[in-house]
């Protein structure tokens, strides 16, 4: 009763003070009786657009996204190796040293391979063909050979991807090396592969492999590189990261299968391009129907605007294709999204950039 009294007044007062409004000046209400409900909220709108208005494009990434750097090469030729995977590891590293050295007489620049090359793309191969990359030599032959040839070659390579042993754990790894042969970065796949499709695919990388902490993005002799494996491909806040931090290309070394290869392979390259405004170079191998994982093939470089500029079937082959870092600028001052996002509304927050600004 004392509420429904007490709402009672407070409604009569708000009343009689809107009627005075009207009719004179403005009339003070007791201090002893709660503020009508629209006095209380009416500047609170205020601050709120006020607040939107400070945050800009800038805010929707954080800390805020940088320009790529002008690349030491704005036009550059750029090879998929889409090589045959065998159990002779051997075999498979001799066939890729080939593939890099007709490539790089094609006059490629950049060269990448695919993901999981040097042996069969399984659970029970990944520790056999694994390699020490700190140890290098001979604990570690793929390595070396891709150190090597770039050096020889004085080529960019992205050496899709190998098993790699370290301690007691391994990872799915990919190396960049520059055209000097030195290491200059080395991305573990971060998102494993662990997929059930009931009566299509079953695969489990988490049954021996360790996701990596760490994003990766290189400064080469042909720009800067944000690197991904695979399955690091369906993940969308991961390439807008690369975007954000400047990255010119986006590589994915992969091995989609014939389930997913058909849906989704072309389409989340074209996404991830699309939506970053960007190159995304991507290299699998080379079908073989009699493996345990028969992979879907088809290495593409997409441009900017989404295009697919060259692409693969399944077969062995090298696809060797043009870049023109003058697109992106291009393609961004058509849509400039850059100065459209709404930092008021959703930011895309780089965890590591912030802990180590």
């Amino acid at each position: 009763m004392r509420a429904a009294a007490a709402a009672a007044t407070a409604a009569a007062y708000s009343l009689l003070t809107c009627s005075r409004l009207r009719r004179s000046s403005p009339t003070r209400l007791p201090s002893s009786l709660p503020l009508p409900l629209p006095v209380r909220r009416r500047h609170r709108p205020l601050a709120a657009m006020a607040t939107a208005a400070s945050l800009g494009p800038e805010a929707a990434r954080s800390p805020s996204a940088v320009d790529p750097p002008a690349p030491p090469l704005s036009k550059f030729k750029v090879a998929l190796c889409q090589i045959s995977v065998t159990a002779d590891k051997a075999r498979n590293i001799a066939r890729a040293r080939e593939a890099i050295q007709a490539a790089a007489a094609d006059g490629a620049k950049l060269v990448l391979l695919p993901e999981i090359w040097n042996g069969p793309y399984s659970n029970d191969s990944f520790p056999e063909y694994a390699e020490d990359i700190e140890a290098g030599g001979d604990a570690a032959p793929s390595f070396s050979m891709m150190s090597e040839v770039a050096r020889s070659l004085q080529i960019t390579l992205v050496g899709g991807s190998i098993s790699e042993r370290s301690g007691n754990k391994l990872y799915n790894t990919c190396c960049v090396f520059g055209s000097d042969g030195e290491l200059k970065g080395k991305h573990r796949k971060i998102h494993l592969f662990d997929i059930d499709i009931p009566g299509k695919i079953t695969f489990k990388e988490s049954k021996t492999l360790t996701a990596g902490q760490d994003l990766t993005v290189v400064d080469t002799d042909v720009g800067r590189i944000g690197v991904g494996i695979c399955y690091d491909i369906r993940f969308q806040e991961l390439a807008m990261l690369y975007a954000a931090r400047g990255a010119h290309l986006l590589c994915y070394p992969g091995a989609f299968n014939m389930t997913t290869g058909p849906l989704h392979w072309e389409l989340l390259q074209r996404a991830r391009a699309t939506d970053n405004q960007l190159f995304v170079a991507t290299c699998a191998p080379a079908r073989d129907t009699s493996a345990g994982y028969v992979a879907w093939g088809h290495s593409t470089l997409v441009g900017p605007f989404g295009e697919v500029i060259a692409t693969a079937e399944h077969e062995e082959t090298t696809v060797i294709a043009e870049i023109d870092y003058s697109l992106i600028d291009q393609r961004r001052q058509f849509l400039p999204l850059q100065y459209q996002r709404r930092g008021d509304l959703y930011q895309l927050v780089d965890v590591q950039r912030s802990v180590s600004g």
